[in-house]
């Protein structure tokens, strides 16, 4: 009999990680052996990038985390005159793929991984400026490295709660098991490319509207509907004319997203005038959804959250899809280390429907 196949892949195990575990069933996130909402509370990005590096197989003396990245967005910012055109490119994904891309890899791993990780943020945030025709701005290494994206970004050092949110957020997506981009990066590592091209590959996937992209959406789904008294009235009429809505439901959780708990929490000190609207509509959309899709469960999902997060620390909605990318190199990079100790060729098999000659 013919092996079964299974087009999504679901259900097949392709790895097996000490780096994060998703729960669907139970909304439960895993990050390198701690939950994720207690993560997000007691962890820097820079300690939650370490911490998935040696799950990916680092070594920790290796691993100096804040001062290499601080030092690489210096360097990222010197290579901007060397970008071409990247920066002038209408999409901030293709200019962060571009850019990542004229990064020369050294043959280290881990060297690697710190340069695009430091990149991310240089190249997202001079892009930014670059459409909005002002100068990029030169990093400040004495800074977080969340606090530094904000401000290249924006011009102005964030407050402490701005940062703190934006770090919460970076911590909170910085890994989430074998999704589409990570296992992009894995199938790249596993052929024994380099460090920067299984990122390079990471970044084309996660472009793809099915895997990010969405917070953008929510913002101007939330911005359509304008007050709470209105969303469940603007919900029933996008559902009538066949149109989803955005930031809820996922492939894998069958309950709330516990990433949407975490940052639904990190924006409250930033007193967002979105807040009280999204979770408004959050509301109404889980009870509308409910009643119409009874058999498929339908809560919000990171980007609902994402996008109230990132816009109340004065990040554009254009940047949103960038912005997660900047966390998630830390968590492509665990996987390619990991995939190197452990993994080899990937290479699944085809079924040939074909004509036969």
């Amino acid at each position: 009999m013919a092996n079964p196949t299974s087009s999504g892949l679901e259900g097949v195990v392709v790895a097996e990680t000490m780096i994060s575990d998703v729960d669907g069933e139970r909304g439960r996130l895993i990050i390198a052996g701690s939950d994720v909402e207690q993560l997000a509370l007691t962890t820097s990005f820079e300690d939650a990038t370490r911490r998935v590096l040696v799950a990916g197989g680092a070594a920790p003396e290796a691993l100096d985390v804040a001062p290499s990245l601080a030092r690489s967005r210096v360097e990222a910012f010197e290579l901007l005159p060397r970008l071409g055109d990247a920066l002038s490119l209408p999409d901030a994904m293709d200019a962060l793929r571009t850019s990542l891309g004229h990064l020369r890899t050294t043959g280290n791993d881990l060297l690697d991984a710190i340069a695009a990780l430091g990149a991310a943020p240089v190249i997202v945030s001079a892009w930014n400026r670059t459409r909005t025709g002002v100068a990029p701005i030169a990093p400040d290494p004495t800074l977080g490295h969340a606090a530094d994206y904000i401000r290249m970004t924006t011009g102005t050092t964030p407050t402490a709660a701005a940062a703190k949110a934006l770090d919460a957020y970076f911590v909170t997506v910085i890994d989430h098991a074998t999704n589409a981009s990570t296992f992009t990066a894995r199938v790249i590592a596993s052929t024994e490319s380099d460090m920067l091209s299984a990122i390079v590959g990471a970044v084309g996937a996660l472009k793809g509207p099915l895997h990010g992209g969405a917070p953008g959406p929510v913002l101007d789904m939330l911005d359509a509907i304008g007050s709470p008294a209105t969303a469940e009235r603007w919900i029933l009429d996008e559902l009538a004319a066949g149109r989803r809505i955005m930031g809820m439901g996922h492939r894998v959780y069958r309950v709330r997203d516990p990433r949407a708990a975490v940052l639904e929490t990190a924006v409250r000190p930033l007193a967002s005038k979105r807040l009280e609207l999204a979770r408004a509509v959050e509301t109404a959309a889980a009870k509308i959804l409910l009643e119409r899709k009874p058999d498929r469960p339908l809560a919000a999902n990171v980007e609902f959250y994402t996008a109230v997060l990132l816009d109340a620390v004065g990040l554009p909605r254009e940047q949103f899809a960038a912005t997660f990318a900047t966390s998630r190199i830390a968590g492509w990079a665990a996987h390619v280390l990991e995939q190197r100790r452990t993994g080899r060729l990937i290479r699944p098999a085809s079924r040939y429907l074909g004509a036969m000659p």
